[in-house]
């Protein structure tokens, strides 16, 4: 694993602002061929310049070769095993930033209780356009979501003719508590958690860092998904019960077709942005390693402090060293979102390793 840190230096990677947020692949072959990633499928053939990708989604039917996961590795590029169209996150691979500045935004607006409840009433505003929530209590806030909640289930039963009789989920086997409806919604529910945990991974935020939920490794997931079910999931899933479609597979791809249509991945990178770094605010990491000083903050790596001895070069005054630390701007994802999706097919692309079987990762 430490490998891999030095062997691309942060001056030689592309500023996060730069790349292309996010590329979804499905039912293709990926390859490396210099420093491009191959995707190949029986329709196109696609090159694309790892170093300029921030997050790669790989979907069902994918197949990635040893050097591409290691050229996206080096370049700084996150890659996620997801469901389709990124709605069910499986895995996760090293995110595109190479500082954990995000990161430790996100941790020190987490445990100051001050910073922490400014930032659950904005996530509860973004809920209740129009209201003025600053003043608040975390109480208050759940009791307006709750009943916003009640008020969208009634609206939603009246609008399609489907019965609800309350919200039935079992932790655990969520797909099996309740009746159609309940299932359809925990469904889509988890499908939105995929997405969600894909993007938050790939910013380099920490899924389990919540504000509104906490105790759980998905809590900032939870948090983030919240804000978006009364739009998505819940409207999905009444429909698709009057319509009679109640399998699990139906929420997900419904959800799939929504995200896809509406660009919600985009939406999602500029909310999570917006929560933990505002306007005017200055946190990213320098763009080289460093060590913590309880009174400096912070001060270079890569350099003796000992003590100067004979024969041995003289390391800089700490002084030198704290003016080296210079915040730059916030990091950024760009507004693209690119899918590229093989054709179907029945037949499966040959294994490369002798036993493997075909079609799989």
């Amino acid at each position: 694993m430490a490998d891999i840190w030095w062997k691309a230096d942060p001056h030689d990677l592309h500023r996060i602002i730069d790349r292309v947020s996010s590329v979804y692949v499905e039912r293709s072959h990926l390859d490396r061929d210099e420093n491009a990633v191959v995707v190949i499928n029986k329709r196109e053939t696609v090159r694309i310049p790892a170093a300029l990708i921030a997050v790669i989604l790989l979907g069902p039917g994918t197949r990635v070769t040893h050097g591409a996961v290691r050229l996206l590795a080096d370049s700084g590029t996150a890659v996620c095993w997801v469901g389709e169209q990124g709605v069910r996150m499986y895995a996760a691979g090293l995110g595109p930033s190479r500082g954990a500045g995000l990161l430790h935004r996100q941790a020190w607006l987490v445990t100051r209780p001050k910073e922490r409840l400014g930032v659950a009433r904005a996530m509860y505003g973004m809920r209740f356009p129009g209201e003025d929530v600053s003043q608040a209590t975390m109480q208050q806030l759940r009791g307006r979501e709750g009943a916003r909640f009640r008020k969208l289930y009634r609206a939603h039963s009246e609008r399609t003719g489907v019965p609800w009789d309350g919200r039935v989920y079992k932790a655990g086997d969520a797909f099996v508590a309740g009746d159609d409806l309940n299932r359809l919604l925990s469904a889509a529910n988890a499908a939105l958690y995929g997405i969600c945990h894909a993007v938050i991974m790939g910013l380099g935020a920490s899924p389990g860092l919540g504000f509104v939920h906490t105790g759980s490794a998905i809590s900032f997931v939870l948090d983030i998904a919240d804000l978006y079910k009364a739009e998505y999931t819940i409207p999905l899933a009444f429909d698709l019960t009057a319509q009679g479609l109640t399998d699990e597979r139906d929420a997900r791809t419904g959800l799939r077709d929504q995200i896809a249509q509406t660009k919600l991945l985009n939406r999602i990178v500029t909310d999570i942005k917006g929560l933990l770094s505002p306007p005017g605010t200055d946190f990213d990491t320098p763009e080289s390693s460093e060590l913590w000083d309880e009174r400096l903050g912070t001060v270079s790596a890569g350099i003796n402090w000992a003590d100067d001895a004979p024969g041995e070069k003289k390391r800089p005054p700490l002084t030198a060293a704290l003016e080296e630390n210079t915040a730059s701007e916030p990091p950024q994802l760009g507004e693209q979102h690119i899918a590229i999706i093989g054709p179907e097919s029945e037949e499966r692309l040959p294994p490369t390793d002798p036993g493997q079987e075909p079609g799989s990762l």
